[in-house]
């Protein structure tokens, strides 16, 4: 292999990683089951999963948040070193100006394919490409807003199909709400698992301004509030089915805050981001009792 065969696959693989695959394919089906199982058809009764429109503003909500990922890269470069040095990428395998090409390339196409769809659609992928650059270059290093920002981001891709839709709201907002908490818990177990970086580059995230022990408790009250949220609006909308899975689930949920409870090293922190993806995937499967 030639070295510009070699230079051009470790190029494209860089690309792939810092991209994170996995997320991108558990946000791609957290919106086509919202699509296919609470939205299910569109204002002229065909089916959403048939039509373009459903693919155009997957394949959009994914390329904002692959660009997102890779300007977070670009501007944690030297607490990544600290916190995770074999997975350094831009300056490494990537140059920082071609992450900042295929960032640029990736939100405008973006943008582009969301005016196609709607002008409202295009907005909300405006706002949320600046989002993701504001929080990357600021809000991450603050207390709980970086978070907030992020979960909210990710509660918003659920919300957008129904948005879309104009379908559903009381069923889209549920899960909307499932992601946003679960995605709040883990950007904040991301920050504990991170803190000795974030610590040295002059982050204030919550370990670092409210301590180890504190940051768990705020955790705790998080999920107390998610539990009370989602039992509210399942309630409401009363479907038995949904009762005995989200009674399964959380059984799931409190195993989970128990091994939080018990964490206290990085690499626990680490398996808990993996438990908490898994039981954000147990929770978008419920979308098939509805």
């Amino acid at each position: 292999m030639s070295a510009m065969a070699l230079a051009n696959k470790l190029s494209i693989w860089s690309l792939v990683k810092i991209s994170r695959p996995v997320n991108l394919i558990i946000l791609a089906f957290a919106q086509m089951m919202t699509a296919v199982f609470l939205v299910e058809t569109n204002i002229h009764g065909q089916a959403t999963w048939q039509t373009w429109n459903l693919y155009l503003l997957i394949l959009a909500t994914v390329m904002i948040a692959a660009a997102g990922y890779m300007i977070n890269d670009y501007y944690d470069v030297k607490i990544d070193y600290i916190n995770k040095p074999d997975e350094v990428i831009i300056g490494r395998t990537m140059k920082r100006r071609v992450a900042i090409f295929y960032h640029s390339l990736l939100n405008f196409s973006a943008i582009g394919i969301g005016w196609l769809l709607s002008p409202r659609v295009a907005l909300v992928i405006f706002l949320a490409a600046f989002l993701l650059w504001f929080y990357s270059n600021l809000l991450k290093r603050l207390p709980f807003i970086g978070n907030f920002t992020v979960a909210f981001l990710t509660g918003a891709s659920i919300w957008l199909i129904g948005y879309y839709y104009q379908k559903s709201e009381l069923l889209v907002l549920t899960y909307a709400l499932f992601a946003f908490f679960m995605n709040l818990i883990r950007e904040i177990i991301k920050d504990i698992e991170d803190r000795d970086g974030d610590r040295k580059h002059g982050c204030k995230t919550l370990p670092i301004v409210l301590g180890f022990r504190n940051t768990k408790k705020v955790i705790f009250a998080i999920a107390i509030v998610f539990i009370c949220s989602i039992l509210v609006v399942t309630f409401k909308i009363n479907n038995p089915k949904l009762y005995f899975y989200f009674a399964g689930l959380s059984v799931l949920f409190l195993i989970f805050m128990y091994k939080i409870y018990l964490a206290d090293r990085k690499q626990h922190f680490t398996q808990l981001s993996i438990l908490n993806k898994a039981l954000m995937l147990a929770g978008i499967m419920s979308m098939v009792f509805l």
